[in-house]
């Protein structure tokens, strides 16, 4: 005789407390296997198949400066490894470009407008550091590193971590009486942690390089590793098409006369200088890789390599000259677009290798973290987990996005603006009168013909236009 009664069901909330309601007739087993499915969905702590999580981040690197991005000059051997291993964005994105906003929005998941930070000293308050995705590991009971660059703020959160080995402001490829350079300093930094003991804690560990960033007016000012001082010696780097005084002339002339012209007469300003900069910059970058690739070989002799998600990625992008500019923070490709790579041991082999063209940002990757490490993400984070486009999953995807730099308007003209899978609107919104400039980036991929007067793109132009404002104003 099968035993079937009404009875009051507890159920656990996510809070932990307990709420009952009547029920009618109920199969015993049933509500056994749904109390456990309930414990283990709020109790994330106790999943074992939590993975660990390995976050590499590059400094300025552009989106294009990979094997695996398709560069034919440069040696990035592990880096192409993962993209090999995992799936490749292709159209992943800064929504502001310059590393202390940039690293900030990668912390909270958030837009500039809403995490509030816009310059060099500014720190998240203990209660926006609380709903970064560090913290939120950490409640969820992860045991979290640093290392490297932490780039928000002049105040180091050096209690909020379990493992902490980061630095303030740009640091220093060399410090005071060092002789091993700062990326290989770094890699053994990496590797202290994975071999320090964690027990069956899964851990998240961020490696913020400092490469390739430059070391600002340094009389070198891209020193790489001793090691690499023979790569690319005999290489030819080609010049980008639009790294002429004809498309400088056409900049707005506040741009002209900015910050990101100034270090254009510091690196670019001779073709020797040009070639010169460009190979340090390429050492940078092997060398950096050669770091990921020790720290990989660590996780596969310690048997973590089928345990852990492995996400690279950079802060912004990077100009090598276009435009007659240097360094990043404008509404450029070049600048704002940026590499992305993300490798989860337990996709299919059929995923192995794979791309996505589905336009992804750098507020997306807390949400994805938190996702993979089964904590519901905050409602104050902007971005959406990459998790879906990873596993080739049907989901509705985001066709546009807001571009926002604010930061240090007297040297940095502040834009605004708006990209779609096709279109990219700028508005430098202190120019008098207001400048805008319209890009069909699917025809015109390098941005070379401004469309912004032509009368047969009038339409787009007020489209774009109208979607700037209404995005901005959603920011609020």
């Amino acid at each position: 005789m099968s035993f079937r009664r009404t009875l009051l069901a507890c159920v656990f909330l996510a809070n932990g407390s307990i709420t009952a309601e009547a029920t009618g007739p109920i199969n015993l087993r049933s509500l056994t296997l749904a109390a456990r499915q309930v414990t283990r969905e709020t109790r994330p702590s106790e999943t074992p198949a939590r993975p660990n999580i390995l976050f590499l981040l590059a400094d300025d690197l552009r989106f294009d400066a990979l094997g695996c991005m398709g560069d034919k000059i440069i040696q990035t051997p592990n880096i192409d490894a993962l993209a090999k291993r995992g799936v490749l964005f292709r159209n992943a994105f800064v929504t502001t470009s310059i590393c202390c906003v940039s690293r900030a929005s990668i912390l909270t998941g958030q837009y500039a407008r809403r995490h509030g930070i816009n310059d060099f000293k500014t720190n998240l308050s203990a209660e926006a550091f609380a709903q970064t995705y560090v913290a939120l590991l950490k409640r969820a009971g992860y045991r979290i590193g640093f290392i490297g660059k932490y780039g928000v703020g002049d105040t180091m959160p050096v209690r909020e971590f379990d493992f902490w080995r980061g630095f303030p402001g740009q640091g220093s490829y060399y410090g005071k009486m060092e002789k091993t350079h700062l990326t290989r300093r770094m890699g053994d930094d990496a590797l202290d942690f994975l071999k320090s003991p964690a027990g069956k804690t899964p851990w998240c560990l961020s490696v913020s390089f400092k490469s390739p960033h430059a070391q600002d007016r340094a009389k070198r000012e891209y020193p790489p590793d001793p090691r690499d001082e023979e790569l690319y010696r005999a290489a030819a780097f080609p010049v980008a098409k639009t790294a002429t005084e004809a498309f400088f002339d056409k900049l707005p002339p506040e741009v002209r006369k900015s910050e990101g012209r100034t270090r254009w007469t510091w690196r670019f300003d001779t073709p020797e200088k040009h070639q010169q900069i460009v190979r340090d910059y390429y050492r940078l970058i092997t060398g950096m890789d050669r770091e990921i690739g020790r720290i990989i070989a660590e996780l596969e002799r310690l048997g973590l390599l089928e345990t852990t998600l492995i996400v690279f990625a950079s802060d912004n992008g990077y100009f090598l000259a276009e435009r007659g500019l240097a360094d990043k923070w404008f509404m450029y490709e070049e600048s704002i677009r940026v590499p992305l790579i993300v490798v989860d041991p337990r996709l299919p082999k059929s995923r192995h290798g794979t791309t996505v063209a589905n336009m992804a940002l750098n507020i997306d990757l807390a949400p994805m973290f938190l996702d993979y490490a089964g904590v519901a993400p905050p409602k104050t984070m902007q971005g959406v987990s990459l998790r879906p486009l990873v596993e080739a999953k049907k989901t509705k995807w985001r066709d546009e996005w807001f571009y926002e730099h604010l930061t240090l308007p007297k040297i940095i003209p502040p834009s605004e603006g708006v990209r779609t899978d096709r279109w990219a609107y700028i508005r430098w919104i202190d120019t008098s009168p207001v400048r805008e400039e319209l890009y069909d980036v699917e025809r015109d991929p390098r941005e070379e013909q401004d469309l912004a007067a032509a009368p047969e793109h009038r339409a787009t132009l007020e489209r774009l236009r109208e979607r700037w404002r209404t995005l901005r104003d959603e920011l609020k």
